[in-house]
């Protein structure tokens, strides 16, 4: 049997850990067999040493192996997702799952929550009375069958390793090393088991990668993951140095999403979208046109027809804060950037994020944005709308927006939402 102390002093050393010890250290963690203090001697190693390509590929099928596989073969559409390294106003999901869907996918969305300044998923959708996040095997495949698409919490069966793992890092300074990071998003969306898959690295202040070289090197080792793994896999990298669309929150950002799909959504919003749906289509091997979709009306009965079968009544009228507060403009001229960070700290203060997994949320807080950059703006103009129930902490909230909103002379130079794609085809090569 192989010897944990041993193995974390190869991974210190810079030696590589082969498939077999891989393995069995994924499943020893699991098991309990392997302590915490243990594991996180190895994911330091691992922080400063890193995984080559097939120690990586053998970390992520263990972590796979640790749990179930959904089964979607059963269902009558091809199945693609799309995941997203998180972002402020990054309500993507609420729309681009829809509008897949009534194009002819399946998309089975697993979620997650939001942690910080960025948003979680489930946490907006929670915001509609009624809605269900938590969903067993069985009814994830009924919801897919009956709409065509789910948005829900992944269940505990599936990559257990990585939600201890995930924990572990979290309070060990281990979270930024991209073999890691890499391994955890993709050990999920393997073993959630749909057959293609869309990557949205986010780029910038308000991402979790803020360069385009780490956010490159990101891309493409999840990339080489899913394909190795079977998964048809591309990435989309995204501009996240401002707030996407107009809404950081939870109710808010339902409510925008809803506008969207009514084709009444932010430039910058519809263009993401528009873009990470006509790259899950062709992975998908479907010829249909998202814009279309949007359109006419067939994303939104999708998507209403989603609410509705985990419970949720997308019709009801959503909570509104109680409090709000405007934040206007000190100059005229041209608004040149507002801080994608600084908003999403603001909205987190507020009350619309957590600083611990457990703790809650509230649906009424967050920010809207009133002007974006590009737009001209006179002196006092409201700039940010700030909402929430607890007027305590709107002090915090203006604190954390110190600098970040920027007007000059000059308007600044147009910059595109999607920066660059990266895919299988052009890795191989």
């Amino acid at each position: 049997m192989p010897d944990a102390v041993e193995l974390i002093r190869v991974k210190r050393d810079g030696g590589r850990l082969t498939d077999a010890d891989i393995a069995w250290l994924i499943g020893a963690y699991t098991n309990g067999t392997i302590a915490d203090e243990q594991m996180s001697a190895l994911l330091m190693a691992i922080f400063f040493r890193g995984l080559d390509s097939a120690e990586l590929t053998a970390w992520t099928d263990a972590m796979i192996s640790s749990g179930e596989r959904l089964d979607l073969s059963g269902l009558r559409r091809p199945t693609v997702d799309k995941h997203s390294t998180g972002g402020v106003g990054d309500k993507v999901s609420l729309i681009l799952a829809p509008l897949v869907a009534s194009c002819g996918a399946a998309v089975p969305q697993l979620s997650g929550r939001g942690l910080g300044h960025t948003g979680g998923t489930l946490d907006k959708l929670e915001s509609i009375p009624g809605w269900r996040a938590g969903l067993s095997n069985a009814e994830i495949l009924q919801v897919l069958a009956d709409t065509g698409c789910v948005i829900c919490a992944a269940g505990d069966g599936l990559a257990p390793a990585d939600r201890r793992m995930y924990a572990l890092r979290d309070v060990t300074g281990t979270v930024e090393s991209i073999p890691l990071i890499a391994s955890s998003i993709m050990s999920k969306k393997i073993a959630e088991g749909t057959a293609a898959l869309v990557l949205d690295v986010k780029v910038g202040s308000g991402a979790f990668m803020p360069d385009i070289n780490s956010a490159r090197r990101l891309a493409r080792t999840m990339v080489e993951l899913g394909n190795a793994a079977g998964v048809r896999t591309s990435a989309l990298l995204t501009r996240m140095d401002t707030p996407l669309g107009r809404a950081v929150g939870n109710a808010v950002e339902v409510e925008e999403s809803v506008a969207t799909l009514r084709g009444e959504g932010p430039a910058d919003l519809v263009a993401v979208t528009l873009a990470l749906a006509e790259e899950m289509l062709t992975l998908a091997g479907i010829s249909a046109d998202p814009a279309a979709a949007l359109a006419d009306g067939g994303a939104l009965a999708a998507y209403r027809a989603m609410i509705a079968a985990q419970g949720g009544d997308p019709e009801a009228e959503l909570a509104v804060a109680s409090h709000r507060e405007i934040v206007t403009a000190e100059a005229a001229g041209w608004l040149r950037s507002l801080d994608a960070r600084a908003v999403g700290v603001a909205a987190w203060r507020l009350g619309a994020g957590r600083a611990r997994k457990e703790d809650p949320v509230s649906a009424t807080a967050g920010v809207l944005c009133l002007a974006k950059p590009g737009d001209e703006v006179s002196a006092g103009q409201p700039i940010l709308e700030l909402r929430g129930d607890d007027p305590d902490r709107f002090a915090r909230a203006r604190q954390a927006l110190t600098g970040a909103i920027e007007v000059g002379a000059e308007p600044p130079e147009p910059a595109p939402p999607v920066l660059e794609r990266i895919s299988g085809v052009e890795l191989a090569g």
